[in-house]
């Protein structure tokens, strides 16, 4: 029987076990696996189109959209290079970003559901979010693959942010530091178009990203106190760090508060109010969301 990207998608999904997303087995749950709709959520698709592209109608998905279920799937390396190619696509080559979070990175983040934790490349694109990022950053599914690079976001004219309200960092030192991560990965991944596309584009729309650019500082990305202005409850005063995994240069960015403080009250109330379990998972969909 030949191998079709449906015939995959199922079978892979059928072995993902609820726990590993962060959603609770419930008693009397038939379904082997996860749901279509749990798929699509996590992936970030409509589930008419999860079912198309399983039932073999869909037949010509994007390069994102098989990153995105790569992701939700947890597939290994060699998996995911073998989905591209059942799409009809190349795999990622050698020397350029990769979108593909590590299965055991995934199953970590999925039980971080308490804490607002985003995934990012190496270039510094929002990969996938548990709801309490969503929570206290605003949601970025209603933001385009463009707009959640926090690189651009950072440095773009007038309101564009990756956020849906103003983030706010005592030290001015985001900048200076994005720019020298960024220098860094550029010697990782020299054959990836679009980052080059990327650090092109910056250097043409914005002076202060050419003049940190110019200045050859090197260096990673490193923790910080932050300030959110949520809408609802006001400042929220943050510990964010920001975390890499060896072998992927995938980064985590996390943002937690200290027990018993107003902020952790705020927090608090934002879960509450928002519909979240005690452990920052949602009732009605998994714990980690992604976007193609």
């Amino acid at each position: 029987m030949d191998e079709t990207l449906g015939k995959a998608l199922h079978r892979w999904r059928d072995r993902l076990s609820p726990l590993d997303v962060g959603r609770t087995s419930r008693p009397g749950r038939r379904a082997v696996g996860l749901r279509r709709e749990e798929l699509a959520e996590l992936a970030g698709l409509s589930v008419d189109y999860v079912v198309r592209l399983e039932q073999g109608r869909a037949k010509s998905p994007s390069a994102q959209v098989v990153a995105s279920l790569a992701r939700a799937l947890q597939l290994q390396p060699m998996e995911r290079d073998h989905a591209y190619r059942l799409a009809g696509l190349l795999p990622p080559q050698e020397g350029t970003i990769s979108t593909h979070v590590p299965a055991g990175v995934q199953r970590m983040v999925a039980r971080l559901g308490e804490f607002p934790t985003g995934v990012f490349s190496a270039d510094w694109t929002l990969l996938s979010w548990t709801p309490a990022w969503a929570v206290l950053m605003g949601d970025p599914g209603t933001r385009t693959h463009v707009e959640r690079n926090l690189v651009r976001a950072v440095f773009a004219a007038g309101h564009g942010r990756l956020a849906a309200w103003p983030v706010l960092q005592d030290d001015n030192a985001l900048k200076p530091a994005l720019v020298s991560d960024l220098r860094t990965a550029l010697v990782n991944y020299p054959r990836d178009r679009a980052f080059i596309d990327l650090v092109e584009e910056l250097r043409s729309t914005s002076a202060e990203f050419t003049r940190l650019w110019d200045e050859g500082t090197v260096g990673p990305h490193a923790s910080a106190r932050k300030t959110v202005v949520h809408p609802q409850v006001g400042e929220v005063i943050c510990d964010c760090d920001v975390l890499t995994v060896p072998g992927c240069d995938i980064r985590l960015v996390v943002y937690t508060v200290a027990a018993g403080s107003a902020d952790a009250e705020k927090l608090e109330f934002l879960r509450v109010a928002n519909g979240l379990r005690a452990d920052g998972t949602s009732p009605s969909g998994p714990n980690l969301f992604s976007t193609p």
